[in-house]
């Protein structure tokens, strides 16, 4: 049993004196992360940017408890513009920061980078963490008011944007609609007048095929006609007996029927008889003749 009591105690001593070796190390490593850092700023007042950066990346590799590096480290990518080399530094410092002024400072730090990059809310909330850990600044506090109405600003020409890029959208809509409504106005119009051409068309062609009826009923007319002369002059032939037909021939329109030409040649020949009498009466004259009956 003692031989466990023993061990137990010898244990808690090792374990005892690891935990102060450890933090004895840790205060050795932040001593010389100072020391880096001291030899990065004199090099950084000297523009001595590069030797700069190397001291500070050592300092910051040695301990990770040494806030002012990094700090350090993002003001000089600030003052170069670099802005997201700076950002990501002065965010490490907040993170290691064991104090509120060391917080405050890094974030105030983030707030202005954020404005460089007119990503205004970002930089309200980095101005408000920064107010949290020291709220009597007034630089802060001041950012923080111009952080807000530049936000304010920008969302309003955004939203002015959004509703110009609504109207020219409408106006486009609006536009395409006419278009197509004259497309339509025109395919119509189009179609209207091909109709017309085909009713032109088809009224041509219903007066050709009357002109073509008309003539067949000529034709057919002329054919009648041709049939009834045709039947006229069967009607002239003898029947099977020989005989010639009893029905009388109808005279034609200006055609003379037989018993006009006989009365008409008898009429001649008693003119010509009269005249002829008063001849021979002239060549007799003076001799008496008896009197005869007219014939």
């Amino acid at each position: 049993m003692k031989k466990y009591i023993l061990l137990i105690v010898f244990l808690f001593g090792y374990l005892g004196i690891s935990q102060e070796e450890v933090e004895k190390q840790k205060a050795k490593d932040l001593e010389v992360s100072k020391n880096y850092t001291w030899n990065a700023n004199k090099n950084l007042s000297e523009d001595k940017f590069v030797d700069a950066e190397a001291e500070y990346r050592k300092a910051i590799s040695k301990s990770s408890e040494n806030a002012t590096a990094p700090y350090n480290l993002g003001n000089a990518y600030y003052k170069k513009e670099t802005y997201s080399e700076a950002f990501g530094r002065f965010k490490q410092a907040g993170e290691v920061a064991t104090n509120k002024a060391d917080k405050h400072k890094a974030y105030h730090n983030m707030g202005n980078v954020f404005m460089k990059r007119k990503e205004y809310e970002k930089a309200v909330e980095a101005y408000k963490e920064a107010l949290r850990n020291n709220p009597k600044d007034e630089e802060t506090r001041y950012n923080l008011a111009l952080a807000k109405e530049m936000l304010k600003k920008q969302q309003d020409e955004q939203k002015n944007d959004q509703n110009q890029d609504q109207d020219k959208n409408q106006d486009q809509k609006d536009q395409d609609n006419k278009d197509q409504q004259d497309k339509n106005k025109d395919k119509k119009d189009g179609e209207d007048e091909n109709k017309g051409d085909k009713d032109k068309e088809q009224d041509k062609k219903e007066g050709d095929e009357g002109d073509k009826g008309d003539e067949g009923e000529d034709k057919k007319e002329d054919n009648k006609q041709g049939e009834g002369d045709d039947k006229k002059e069967d009607n002239k032939k003898p029947n099977q007996e020989g005989e010639p037909e009893q029905q009388k021939q109808q005279p034609r329109p200006n055609q003379l029927s037989k018993q006009q030409v006989q009365n008409l040649l008898e009429a001649m020949q008693n003119e010509e008889k009269k005249v002829k009498d008063k001849v021979d009466a002239k060549k007799i004259k003076g001799v008496k003749v008896r009197n005869e009956k007219d014939w």
